[in-house]
């Protein structure tokens, strides 16, 4: 191996060394961990652990609040995900045009719930919930409409959520379709104009299939992040009222918190899997198009 050839591997061992120990590391060992019964009690004999194979995993079907969450996380996504796609698209449209003044101001403002904490974004939203003192339920007094208690009902919690959730990450599609936007050549939409294509027409036969790999990047990095939901329902709701917002992360985290690192852990590769084929899916239904 030559001189060259050690540098590079020197100039690689510091990261090297702190990707094995705090990311495959931990990852292999939870893997591990997912095969064992280990809990709290066996961490002060870790040897005496038991290795039960799938049964963590088999026994996740017959947990009915691992269902719940599940089902929640799948409304979550399913409702969630095209919500936030659209809204981004159609703000990130309306500030691709020249008829938005401020275009800067309202890209900052779009933008800033993306990076403002969701402890303040909590707070705030908690405020205009609020079933007697809150801003929506005094807007909607104005017109005779005696307004819910919007997170302690289990009809209108995880849809809260949602509404939340797509107005907070709106920001992030919507700079990402913008720079799509931006990159689409001018020419395209001056010739569909001299050959009489409407506003309409532009948008679905150029606008849309020009930007189809932007909508899959922005697709799978919202149904990644969607998928994980968990900050929401834990400083919102704490998953209730009656699990109607418990998500499969949060159900992890209690899991984990209850000492089940073994039941825990196979929950997280649960998770991983579902992260992973519905990125396989994104990709094979706007892969023909984005090639």
């Amino acid at each position: 191996m030559t001189s060259r050839a050690w540098s590079g591997w020197a100039f690689a061992l510091p990261f090297a060394a702190l990707f094995l120990l705090f990311t495959a590391g931990p990852v292999v060992a939870s893997l591990v961990m997912s095969l064992t019964d280990l809990g709290r009690a066996d961490l002060l004999d870790p040897l005496g652990v038991n290795v039960v194979g799938l049964e963590n995993y088999l026994k996740l079907f017959d947990d009915p609040k691992f269902l719940t969450a599940s089902a929640n996380t799948a409304i979550f996504v399913l409702v969630g995900v095209p919500l936030t796609m659209v809204l981004s698209l159609l703000v990130a449209l309306g500030l691709n045009s020249g008829l938005v003044k401020f275009r800067g101001l309202f890209r900052v403002g779009y933008y800033l719930p993306v990076v403002t904490s969701i402890v303040a974004i909590s707070v705030v939203w908690r405020f205009i919930l609020q079933p007697d003192t809150g801003l929506l339920n005094e807007f909607l007094g104005l017109f005779g409409i005696a307004g819910p208690n919007w997170l302690d009902n289990q009809a209108y919690a995880l849809p809260t959520l949602i509404a939340m959730g797509a107005w907070r990450n709106l920001g992030f599609g919507m700079v990402i379709f913008l720079a799509g936007l931006q990159a689409i050549p001018k020419d395209l939409y001056e010739a569909a104009t001299i050959d009489g294509a409407k506003k309409w027409s532009q948008l679905r036969f150029i606008t849309v299939p020009m930007l189809r790999p932007t909508m899959l990047f922005v697709a799978v990095i919202t149904t990644i992040g969607y998928v994980q939901f968990f900050e929401e329902p834990f400083v919102m709701t704490q998953g209730g009222p009656l699990d109607s917002t418990l998500s499969m992360a949060y159900h992890t985290y209690n899991q984990f918190g209850f000492g089940n690192y073994g039941y825990a852990s196979a929950m997280g590769y649960v998770l991983f899997v579902v992260v992973v084929l519905l990125s396989i899916a994104w990709f094979r239904l706007l892969r023909n198009n984005v090639d």
